[in-house]
């Protein structure tokens, strides 16, 4: 089975109150890092924990060191999840506002802690919730302690010294999930410097989803990626973004389209540049 799984709001809803159900609530903004927490007391689904990308799903940030969103330390981060009610078996769903981001940040951090099925993205977010007229609430989840133990999977990641070893290899394929403006250099909101990692491609995580804000079919997303990656091995494909968030939605796509886990490179673009003896590059 996929390490990619989506469900739909109607799917959801029919499952709510089962006892290994456990609902997270990613939402966030970059441009107001409090958005998420408020959104969720205003109104979130039922039974649903909250997470915040910068409180539980990050660690601090070290200027000129980290990126924006370091990976947080496993032992925080399964103690935050274990008070969500995070077990071996839990089926875990996650969203947020809808394009996903967010959500499958969290997806892969479970990943990487060794939680390897039962995990979902709410296809759509919680637009697609709205949109099927399904229930919201203010009251809080349930807080049932859970169990879970984690064994952080080093080979899911790959360094910056790492992949400065790999640059110029001709078998290697680097994507880049931003979009294409920021991507070429031709404008930079979040960080200090602007451009790319040289030899990485462009893959606007955003092209995985369709006018909905929902998944490509898999063979779409396979011919997609297919399309990136040429006939470059599969397994030296290496994935990016601007702070190792929608990094993980290129992973989500991919694995729904059938191909392995690629490793992350969790501090990509905004921590690359820390590093004045980095490459970079502009344009295409």
């Amino acid at each position: 089975m996929s390490l990619a799984q989506l469900i739909s709001a109607p799917h959801l809803q029919q499952r709510l109150g089962q006892e290994n159900l456990l609902v997270l609530d990613c939402r966030f903004a970059l441009e107001d890092p409090a958005y998420g927490r408020r959104s969720y007391l205003d109104g979130h689904i039922p039974g649903a924990h909250f997470l915040d990308l910068e409180q539980d799903l990050s660690a601090p940030v070290i200027k000129g060191v980290t990126g924006r969103h370091p990976l947080p330390d496993p032992s925080s981060l399964v103690e935050r999840l274990r008070s969500c009610g995070l077990r071996a078996d839990s089926q875990v769903v996650l969203y947020d506002d809808g394009p996903g981001a967010y959500a499958a940040r969290a997806w892969w951090l479970l990943l990487w802690l060794g939680k390897r099925d039962g995990l979902y993205l709410l296809d759509g977010g919680l637009k697609a919730w709205r949109e099927a007229d399904q229930e919201l609430t203010i009251a809080p989840p349930e807080n049932t302690p859970g169990d879970f133990s984690a064994q952080p999977d080093s080979d899911l990641l790959l360094s910056a010294e790492q992949l400065a070893l790999r640059l110029g290899n001709p078998d290697f394929t680097l994507l880049d999930a931003r979009a294409l403006p920021r991507f070429r250099g031709e404008v930079e909101p979040l960080d200090p410097v602007a451009g790319h990692i040289p030899g990485a491609q462009c893959a606007a995580f955003t092209d995985n989803l369709d006018a909905d804000g929902r998944f490509l079919p898999a063979p779409v997303l396979r011919e997609r990626f297919d399309k990136l990656r040429g006939d470059r091995p599969v397994e030296n494909l290496v994935a990016y973004c601007g702070s190792g968030v929608t990094a993980c939605h290129n992973l989500f796509a991919m694995s729904l389209a059938g191909y392995p886990l690629a490793p992350l490179y969790a501090g990509s673009w905004s921590e690359w540049i820390t590093d004045p003896s980095h490459p970079i590059a502009t344009g295409d």
